[in-house]
């Protein structure tokens, strides 16, 4: 971004028709000097606040040969507005004026602070792939950065397979969408599909919405994980001028390279469901009602025709979330993993239907959240670990029934390091093995695809934030999935007068009751949250971790920024050190296991605490008490919230 930042520099400066002085020819030089001091030093911020501050420097993606969102570098009074700007001969049309005039009422208004956010930082790769808003700047999901991370991905997919062009590439996309930049999911699949076939490469673009959210998978079926994702970064670094045709999108419907896979690809998923479906002939005869929410995303159809596949009658879809909308107008916040506040549609039609159940896949379908009715007529949602505490007792079970003579110890479920421990306590029972990862799925689907490739079996794998993967058909989270296998495994449980509250209360006397809380705060500076880590680095004395959080004695720390690991020989941890995020996890000695993290795409510090009980431990009123007194504690004397200025969870 710098170097093509200095090459428009340089090629105003020598425009000929555009207004210049020699009074501002020499700033330009001196400046320019500064630049390429500023690079060596690595010192490029520091010198883009000094250039702001003396000359209210305005940062615009508007006018780039590029036609794009390319950043230009204009200094007050040259020219002395965006009027007297369009004159000039090196200001080309944008090809999304919606984007362009988000840049221009942010210059018009001297929003340079915004300007310098938007402009100045590129999306990254974090724990589930590139995200971001939609809208103008580098930072966001607009038409020219996918264009850019297009053309990165084709540089770094030609240099690993020599094939690649034989090969080709496939794009899916959901219905998300913002009107104020003319930006929509299929209409960035089109363009990454444009860069690709222009460049003779068969794209595989599905024709309607999928089950995907915005990241890249490698030929193994699993996100990337390092080093792809650095790699392609770098390559897209080096192709930030579109090329010939990339902004063509023409070519989706008239290369001879572009097929559709929707009727392929969907009737190899729903075969593939029967692998985990064991009651087909139960689920037929079930009475049981189930109501399915897709948040105004993807989900609907897919949800309904896997309940085919198992046997259901079809589920009862909210009507006024059945069909896509990018606006999610119905509902606060369009996340199922906030809870009752954003399922009250769902639940007063299953209320007036006499349905037990509520399914409710996220906008992309890829995570699931699940209430049940209870006696007393009030809902229980569930939790993403209590969620997984079910769904490991099912699939173990499932697989035992159907496999009687097959050998335990090939079998593997997985789990996230900051997700539940229940897993682990069914393993250590059951005699089968369980795997922690580093937090994300993309982590999950690598290891899952190293164990299938050892010959191993893996029956189960979850995230604590609703995302669960049974069997192996795809190797990322699937709501689509674990909402069909739920209901099969409510409609077993209902011929046994039991509900999965009952049942979920029965996994946790055989293995051991796991109370768990998961928050967060919010913190937008980045230097405040840098503080508090290091504070825990550095508690009592330099490079010394706590002993005590308040009156709760630490058996225990592991530190996945710097890889530092107490409870291992050689204090180094197991996980993957991942420098580029904080991550410190506590062992307590009263059993609960806490962590510290920050997020990998929004501006959140999280925490995550479990009572880990022994089984035969049922005082399910002390674990929840010691519990919150430890989370109370993990705040007050951990992160501080007025001292530091944290903002509280809103929901």
């Amino acid at each position: 971004m710098f170097i093509a930042a200095l090459f428009i520099i340089a090629r105003s400066w020598k425009e000929p028709r555009c207004p210049s002085t020699e009074e501002w020819i020499q700033k330009m030089y001196i400046y320019i000097m500064e630049y390429y001091s500023a690079i060596r030093n690595n010192e490029f911020m520091k010198f883009l606040d000094k250039w702001m501050e003396l000359e209210n420097i305005i940062l615009s993606e508007t006018w780039t040969p590029a036609h794009g969102l390319m950043p230009t570098f204009t200094m007050k009074g040259l020219p002395t507005s965006v009027k007297s700007l369009r004159k000039c001969p090196y200001r080309h049309k944008l090809k999304n004026p919606k984007t362009k005039e988000q840049i221009e009422n942010l210059l018009r208004n001297g929003m340079n602070k915004e300007l310098r956010d938007r402009l100045c930082c590129r999306m990254t790769f974090g724990t589930a792939g590139l995200r971001s808003a939609m809208g103008a700047g580098f930072c966001y999901i607009n038409d020219l950065t996918v264009i850019q991370s297009t053309q990165g991905m084709y540089k770094y997919l030609e240099r690993c397979f020599s094939d690649f062009k034989q090969r080709g590439f496939v794009v899916g996309y959901d219905t998300r969408g913002q009107v104020t930049s003319s930006c929509s999911s299929q209409r960035l699949a089109k363009l990454t599909a444009a860069v690709l076939l222009a460049k003779d490469v068969p794209v595989y673009l599905f024709s309607r919405y999928v089950p995907t959210p915005f990241v890249v998978y490698w030929e193994t079926g699993a996100q990337i994980t390092s080093p792809h994702d650095k790699e392609i970064l770098k390559c897209i670094e080096e192709c930030v001028e579109p090329w010939n045709d990339s902004w063509n999108d023409n070519l989706v419907d008239t290369s001879p390279l572009k097929k559709d896979p929707l009727q392929d690809i969907c009737k190899k998923y729903m075969e593939d469901l029967k692998k985990i479906c064991f009651y087909r002939d139960l689920n037929s005869k079930t009475t049981l009602k189930f109501v399915h929410t897709s948040f105004h995303g993807v989900g609907h159809d897919y949800v309904q025709l896997a309940f085919q596949v198992f046997g259901f009658k079809p589920p009862i879809p909210v009507p006024e979330q059945k069909d896509p909308d990018p606006d999610f107008s119905t509902v606060k916040c369009p996340n199922p993993e906030e809870g009752e506040s954003v399922l009250e549609l769902s639940l007063r039609l299953a209320e007036k239907e006499n349905a037990r159940i509520v399914l409710a896949t996220d906008p992309d379908a890829d995570r699931l959240a699940v209430a049940e009715l209870q006696e007393n007529g009030h809902w229980k949602v569930f939790t993403g670990n209590e969620l997984a505490a079910l769904f490991g007792w099912w699939m173990f079970d499932c697989w035992k029934k159907n496999k009687p003579n097959a050998d335990v110890k090939n079998v593997y479920m997985l789990a996230t390091t900051v997700s539940s421990k229940i897993l682990k306590a069914i393993a250590l029972k059951e005699g089968f093995h369980f795997e922690e990862t580093l937090p994300g799925f993309k982590w999950i689907g690598s290891r899952i695809k190293d164990l299938l490739g050892h010959g191993k079996e893996v029956l189960f794998a979850f995230e604590e934030s609703i995302g669960f993967l049974c069997g192996t058909s795809v190797l990322d989270k699937d709501g689509v999935s674990a909402a069909v296998v739920v209901a099969e495994m409510a409609s077993f449980l209902e011929t046994r007068k039991v509900t999965l509250k009952e049942q979920l209360a029965k996994v946790y006397e055989i293995y051991g009751y796991h109370m768990s809380k998961t928050s967060y705060f919010l913190c937008y500076d980045p230097p405040t949250i840098k503080s508090i880590f290091e504070r825990i680095r550095n508690f009592e004395s330099p490079n010394e971790y706590p002993k005590f959080c308040g009156a709760f004695a630490i058996l225990h720390v592991r530190d996945i920024t710097t890889g530092y690991d107490s409870s291992q020989p050689n204090k180094k941890s197991v996980l993957p050190v991942s420098k580029n995020s904080q991550m410190i996890t506590f062992t307590f000695q009263n059993g609960c296991v806490a962590t510290l993290r920050t997020s990998g795409t929004e501006p959140k510090i999280k925490y995550y605490a479990e009572m880990c009980a022994s089984p035969g431990q049922s005082d399910t009123t002390f674990l929840e008490e010691e519990l919150k007194k430890l989370i109370d504690a993990l705040i007050e004397n951990f992160l501080e919230p007025s001292k530091n200025a944290l903002v509280w969870r809103s929901v």
